[in-house]
């Protein structure tokens, strides 16, 4: 069995050190692994299957021995090093927003559209992570009833914002519980004990600019122009995006029918059992690789809709998770090399 030589840039940050333990788990057998970060932080080392990997400066000339490399180091990193990447010989999984909207570049989700990787000249990008649970979701039921509109509402933790989030979410709350001054750095407001509807800066036309990624990935993702309407927030909660989401169908539905879809896709886990209280909840998806639906239920208002509530670790399904399996379908499909 042929075995790869993977990178992951930005391998000490919240999600590269994620990633790292995602490809630790995954399927893709590794012969070389080399971490790359700025160069403060070389020579630290990073443990991977067994092996401390010294961290390397990520740069030109890093790239001549790699066949994958996933970035996990924001967009203005991404712009200068994953073309370089791609001239040294590496495929690049690229986690920032810099590429996602590319035309040239494929926006993949495995389970949703893993055909497009066919189309890759060197960058796949990783969407955005509240699109990428919805779209897990939308998928299976677009494929079954139709779609004609969507209406999405997000509830996003504050790792969403790095360990700047959390720092401020925590020092927040620590200063409001000992009745001290709050200071306000990362969002525009207090998040301790709030919800902010502002993630991203607000764009012409009055949605901010996480909302429109929704809309447009959604549609560049599925290959097919359904109107969404989104609703983006950021909640106090550490870990883990919630999402209320409501579908209108082309066709009729029973409901039976939705939860059979929804359960027969790979992915999803379905968490559903209203008289117990029981559906999805970030706290209980930390951690874990799926996207969880539950609180499915017919939309009265409309002539065939529904409503479900959609939640996963932003961490892994909405990120690193996410790349990596892009990086498992790439070797699978042999389109590495």
């Amino acid at each position: 069995m042929k075995s790869y030589r993977i990178a992951v840039v930005g391998a000490l940050g919240a999600v590269g050190s994620q990633m790292v333990k995602m490809l630790e788990k995954s399927s893709i057998p590794v012969e070389y692994f080399k971490p790359l970060d700025v160069a403060q932080n070389v020579g630290e080392l990073v443990e991977f299957r067994g092996s401390a990997w010294a961290v390397q400066e990520a740069k030109e000339g890093k790239f001549e021995d790699i066949d994958i490399a996933l970035f996990s180091a924001g967009a203005a990193a991404s712009k200068h090093l994953a073309p370089i990447a791609v001239a040294e010989g590496a495929v690049v999984v690229d986690n920032s927003s810099q590429w996602r909207m590319d035309e040239g570049v494929p926006l993949v989700v495995p389970e949703v559209n893993p055909e497009a990787l066919r189309t890759h000249n060197g960058i796949i990008a990783n969407p955005n992570c509240s699109t990428i649970q919805m779209v897990v979701a939308l998928k299976p039921l677009l494929d079954t009833f139709g779609i004609t509109r969507v209406v999405v509402s997000t509830y996003q933790a504050v790792s969403g914002s790095g360990v700047a989030g959390i720092s401020e979410l925590k020092e927040q709350t620590a200063a409001i519980m000992a009745n001290e001054e709050v200071s306000v750095r990362v969002y525009p407001h207090q998040i301790a004990f709030n919800a902010i509807p502002q993630i991203d800066v607000f764009l012409e036309n009055g949605y901010t600019k996480e909302e429109w990624k929704m809309v447009d990935e959604t549609h560049k993702i599925l290959a097919v122009d359904i109107p969404v309407s989104p609703t983006a927030v950021r909640v106090p909660v550490y870990r883990g995006h919630s999402e209320s989401i409501n579908v209108e169908f082309e066709r009729s539905f029973e409901l039976e029918e939705v939860y059979h879809v929804l359960e027969s896709t790979p992915g999803i886990v379905i968490t559903d059992d209203v008289g117990k209280s029981e559906y999805p909840l970030a706290i209980d998806c930390e951690g874990k690789g799926g996207v969880y639906v539950g609180r499915i239920r017919r939309d009265f208002s409309v002539k065939s809709g529904i409503n479900m509530w959609v939640v996963s670790d932003n961490l892994l399904k909405g990120a690193a998770l996410n790349t990596v399996q892009i990086a498992e379908k790439l070797v699978q499909m042999g389109l590495v090399g």
